[in-house]
């Protein structure tokens, strides 16, 4: 049985479309619903729904870029606050990989393996205390990425909020506070942040110029695996 908050805390953490937009208030339901989210962090994800839902898309769009394309201290893609772009990244990629398919899945999805709502996409069919383990194994991550939402008094903060509460862990105080201190981008210096792109060889994963993904999977049909289809045998 797929955990739907999992489901809808990945299409909340996609890229802002007009499809997206029309399932929020059923990914506000969901979430709203969920006793193992606390109270403050249920009405951050409903104002967080509703700002999704009534805002502008190409400003929604804009700002999601700025937040999590243009700086890598928030990079959704988990390896990258993990091994940088060291070769180890690689290997973590294609086990990744591998546990997707051992389990019976093939992302479908220009995204990387490691790009947090494609691994929410994944956990959501997964059982329960899988789904956990994972989640507790990046519980620094989620900590420190929240944080620094918060800091930007960004409403994604209250996501990786809940993320933490469905790992049942505490992130560990000094694997969080590492992770802080290392100097936070500027969004808005674009020529710096170009700068630091460019001196990076991506050679792991989907065309560059593949565009943003499309989000094809929404609440209406979540415990249809259609995001994640099935590896062929």
């Amino acid at each position: 049985m797929r955990d739907r908050t999992l489901k809808a805390l990945s299409l909340m953490l996609s890229y802002p479309s007009r499809e997206l937009q029309d399932a929020m208030p059923e990914i506000a339901r969901v979430l709203g619903a969920d006793p193992r989210l606390d109270a403050e962090t249920r009405d951050g994800l409903r104002g967080l729904a509703g700002r999704l839902e009534e805002g502008d898309l190409y400003d929604l769009q804009e700002g999601y870029v700025m937040l999590f394309d243009r700086s890598r201290t928030l990079s959704l893609n988990l390896f990258e606050h993990v091994h940088g772009e060291s070769r180890d990244r690689g290997g973590a990629m294609v086990s990744l990989i591998e546990t997707y398919r051992g389990a019976g899945f093939e992302p479908a999805t220009s995204e990387l393996p490691d790009h947090l709502p494609v691994l929410l996409e994944f956990l959501a069919s997964r059982p329960s205390p899988e789904a956990r383990e994972t989640l507790a194994d990046a519980a620094h991550i989620l900590d420190a990425l929240g944080t620094r939402l918060a800091r930007r008094e960004s409403g994604y903060a209250a996501v990786f909020a809940a993320l933490v509460q469905l790992s049942g862990a505490s992130a560990a105080a000094e694997a969080v506070a590492e992770m802080l201190a290392r100097p936070d981008d500027d969004p808005t210096d674009l020529a710096a942040l170009d700068a630091v792109w460019e001196e990076t060889e991506v050679t792991f994963g989907p065309d560059p110029n593949a565009g943003c993904p499309q989000v094809r999977d929404l609440l209406a049909e979540m415990d249809k695996p259609d995001t994640l289809r099935p590896a062929a045998e």
